[in-house]
């Protein structure tokens, strides 16, 4: 092994322990950014219901239990105190409950946006179709019957006039009777005057409706267009009470159209958002809160930082301890932290080398395998070798019987 082989092998091992910790490191912060967006969708949905100021008072609280609660159950096991676990558990699912709720509602309204938008057009353009068809509807009913009223008033001035009318005796032409009948001719006949001019006004208001309605339908994220299909109607509208107040129709029941800040309004939280529900936008909503899980527990388990001397000092002494060292399949380190049958005869204490090992785990320079094995993760071998170089010349003949092989591992990894 050369001396530059062995530089580039510190250096990659250097870089790769640089790149790990900084990893870790940015997960607070990350945390920190992560619940700072869950937070602003959740504060976002709870303004619907409670002052501003209130609902970012609860949002703060709701992301930190979030994570103090995780960071909690990452340092606690279930059979040490079961009730605190419970607890813990309950407050964290309150808290995530709430969470997920309102972000789906923020991510919802957002997706489904345009969605509600193009509803509410619908039902605007099929009301107000509607109402047309009922003012068509009321205008022909009038005209056809004012109209039957003009034919029958006709028929009674001409048989006035001939004398064929039930009572005249007789009577021919022009009299008293046939004057009294052309009058009622002449007024009904007014009065159709009166309903076609009434025809024409509406008939500009049905087009100017019918091409507000076309405009609207084109761009409903115009106000002005919507405000204009507004005025259209109502003028509309007026003009049909009148022409029902005046010729003794019942008025025409009409929808109502509120402003364009009404009908632009989002959604607010109901519980009407989770019948229609969108399992995307969901998982969307569940997804910052299980990276925030993720990494809060990560924290407590994998504490960030590179070791001291004395930390680097007391591992490589608790290891040089076990006796059964192996190269696994994944080319790792690998040793049994079990205590040997001879030791168990010996009655051997192995607190300091366990001491160590749990150490290693929780720092995340070792890594277990299973109960009983654990291998070396690769920013361990440059801290062993530092300790074992200046020891080859120094060393007792009566070094542990494992010292061999730790060596010829590290040298099979280009530390030595």
């Amino acid at each position: 092994m050369t001396k530059t082989t062995w530089h580039i092998g510190q250096l990659l091992n250097a870089v790769q322990s640089t790149f790990i910790g900084v990893l870790r490191v940015l997960s607070i912060p990350i945390v920190l950014l992560l619940s700072v967006a869950e937070g602003y969708n959740t504060c976002y949905g709870l303004s619907y219901f409670i002052p501003q100021w209130i609902a970012l008072i609860m949002t703060i609280a709701v992301q930190s239990m979030i994570v103090i609660c995780t960071l909690e159950l990452a340092g606690m096991r279930w059979r040490a105190n079961r009730l605190r676990y419970l607890s813990v558990v309950l407050s964290l699912l309150v808290a995530l409950t709430i969470s997920i709720s309102f972000a789906y509602f923020r991510f919802y309204e957002f997706s489904q946006r345009d969605a509600i938008l193009l509803e509410r057009q619908t039902s605007v353009v099929h009301d107000a179709n509607r109402y047309i068809e009922s003012v068509v509807g009321l205008k022909s009913q009038l005209t056809a019957a004012q109209q039957k009223r003009v034919e029958q008033a006709s028929e009674d001035a001409t048989r006035a006039y001939l004398g064929t009318h039930p009572g005249m005796q007789g009577q021919i032409g022009k009299g008293k009777v046939w004057g009294f009948y052309n009058e009622i001719l002449q007024s009904e006949q007014a009065r159709l005057k009166q309903l076609n001019t009434y025809s024409e006004s509406m008939e500009n208001r049905l087009s100017e409706v019918r091409g507000s309605l076309q405009e609207f339908s084109l761009q409903v994220n115009n106000s002005e267009a919507y405000e204009r299909l507004v005025r259209n109607f109502q003028s509309l509208q007026g003009e049909a009470e009148i022409l029902a107040a005046t010729y003794g129709a019942p008025p025409i029941e009409a929808p109502r159209f509120g402003s364009y800040a009404e009908f632009s309004l989002g959604i607010t939280p109901s519980f009407a958002m989770w019948k229609n529900i969108s399992w995307f936008t969901l998982a969307c909503a569940a997804m910052v809160d299980f990276f925030i899980l993720f990494l809060s527990y990560r924290l407590e388990s994998t504490a960030p930082g590179p070791l001291t001397e004395e930390e680097k000092e007391l591992a490589y002494l608790g290891l040089r301890q076990f006796g059964e060292f192996t190269i696994n399949k994944n080319d790792e380190l690998e040793f049994v932290i079990e205590k040997t049958e001879l030791e168990r005869a010996r009655r051997y204490s192995d607190w300091t080398r366990m001491f160590s090992v749990a150490f290693l785990l929780n720092r995340g320079y070792l890594r277990k395998i299973n109960d009983k094995s654990v291998e070396f993760a690769p920013n361990l071998y440059p801290i062993i070798a530092e300790r074992i170089r200046p020891r080859q010349t120094t060393e007792t003949p009566g070094e542990p019987a494992n010292e061999s092989e730790l060596k010829d591992t590290l040298t099979r990894k280009g530390y030595v």
